[in-house]
């Protein structure tokens, strides 16, 4: 029997509207943090007014001259204020030499009049960087509402979408299982958008048999006339009460990786990050991550960057929900800017193509049978700005090509203008397959050319994907 995944879903699970209730709850909510007081990159003439008032009524209260420049001159003082303001801005307390004579010239007051301007300007100061902080994290909090919102949407409509009822298959599948010492208590068919089945049986073995769990996988491919494998980290036996086990689609492809790396200056540890891992839907993702500067800190900051994407990806966040989250996390609440690269390769093993994800990455290479290809990004690493945008390429790839990832310390330790010829040089030249082979041996052809020497920390990763060759 096919299933055709309902494109168009005439909405009718409770729990479907009611998820949708929520999320426009939590965009209503996004939208007010938004209209809030936005950010203000100086002082409204109300509060220039407000410093000036504060400040004239603690030093001119007993002056001499206090009618003569606050009545008779008060547009010549008003201006003598609102320059030593913008002094202050620029040079501080230590007023260039100009100011501090006019100043004098103009105030019988000036120290105190100065002091006074001092310390009630950095004040104003204070409150408006807090309160700019304070609409950052609003805008962060919009940002994260947003996202979940939008996730809320996805999954349960995906998931109604995706459950089918077959009752006829279900009763094939029982009477299968029980002819091989399986009892079944339940079971529950999803087909995803592409076709593709996952199926969730709760099982037990009968009278103490060891039964596989690779052994109901075959059943079910009897049963669906489909090949279906356990998934991802699947239990290995059927033990004697009832657990739930899943079983997928079997892939199309396989992926392989390597990687070589060296710290800067010949350092054991790098700043560079990565990670292999497997996705929820039949998907491999290999992630580089260069956090900034070298060493231990950036390492922290890298490390924690992917750390952060494994759980979120792993968990079955999209990608750009993932990043949007993480580069919020990173913005906010921070004195400085610590930021981190992003270069992402995700591998379709069921079609074989491959999404590139970047974010201040530098450029990935991906050979073919018709040569090398670059795959570049403009975009800014995650950690700079509130509403980073990441940039996303797709390629159709074929049995053996190689997807090589590199990181900057790869391309500084290069020639300057030769980098990605170089580069082009030794992974389109060589005829090494394996990916740890390779990632050796394109770090030792540019330590090579560098004379030995690592002036910032440097990693090459290397996947490959090959064709699953199954035995009938």
């Amino acid at each position: 029997m096919e299933v055709k995944y309902r494109e168009e879903q005439v909405i009718t699970s409770p729990y479907v509207t009611q998820a949708d209730k929520m999320a426009v709850s939590l965009r209503h909510l996004a939208d007010r943090f938004l209209k809030m007081e936005p950010k203000k990159q100086c002082f409204t003439p109300e509060e220039m007014t407000e410093m000036y008032d504060r400040i004239t009524e603690k030093v001119c209260r007993g002056c001499s001259r206090k009618s003569e420049c606050l009545e008779r001159k008060k547009a010549e003082h008003w201006q003598l204020f609102y320059d030593l303001l913008c002094t202050i801005e620029g040079y501080g307390a230590e007023l260039n030499k100009e100011m501090k004579q006019h100043l004098q010239r103009e105030c019988i007051q000036a120290p105190r009049f100065l002091r006074e301007s001092l310390e009630t300007f950095q004040e104003a100061k204070r409150i408006l960087v807090w309160n700019n902080k304070m609409v950052q994290s609003r805008e962060g909090c919009a940002a994260q509402l947003d996202s979940f919102a939008d996730m809320l949407c996805h999954v349960t409509r995906d998931l109604d979408a995706s459950i089918f009822t077959d009752p006829p298959l279900a009763k094939k599948v029982a009477q299968h299982f029980k002819k091989a010492g399986i009892r079944m208590l339940s079971s529950v068919f999803f087909v995803d958008e592409h076709g593709r089945y996952e199926i969730h049986v709760t099982v037990k073995s009968e009278k103490g048999n060891c039964i596989p769990t690779r052994k109901a996988a075959e059943l079910l491919s009897v049963c669906t006339k489909r090949r279906m494998c356990p998934a991802q980290n699947e239990r290995q036996v059927l033990g004697q009460e009832y657990e739930t086990i899943v079983c997928v689609e079997g892939p199309g492809y396989y992926v392989l990786q390597g990687v070589a790396k060296m710290g800067k200056n010949g350092q054991k540890i790098s700043g560079d990050s990565f990670l292999m891992k497997t996705l929820p839907g039949g998907k491999e993702a290999a992630i580089l991550s260069d956090g900034m500067g070298s060493g231990e800190r950036a390492l922290q900051e890298s490390g924690m960057l992917v750390e952060m994407l494994e759980e979120l990806l792993g968990a079955g966040f999209p990608v750009e929900t993932a990043l949007s989250m993480i580069n919020t996390a990173l913005v906010m609440g921070r004195e400085e800017v610590r930021f981190s690269t992003v270069d992402m390769s995700i591998f379709d093993l069921y079609n074989g193509k491959c999404e590139f994800v970047k974010a201040g990455a530098a450029v990935t290479f991906l050979r073919t049978k018709d040569g090398v290809e670059h795959i570049r990004s403009e975009s800014l690493p995650l950690g700079v700005i509130q509403r980073q945008q990441s940039e996303k390429e797709t390629r159709q790839l074929e049995s053996g090509d190689v997807v090589v990832m590199v990181s900057d310390g790869i391309l500084d330790a290069l020639p300057a203008g030769e980098q990605e010829h170089l580069l082009d040089l030794m992974i389109g030249g060589s005829p090494l397959e394996n990916p740890e082979e390779l990632a050796n041996y394109i770090l030792d052809k540019v330590l090579e050319l560098a004379a030995g020497k690592a002036g910032d920390d440097m990693t090459v990763l290397v996947a490959g994907i090959w064709k699953m060759c199954y035995s009938r």
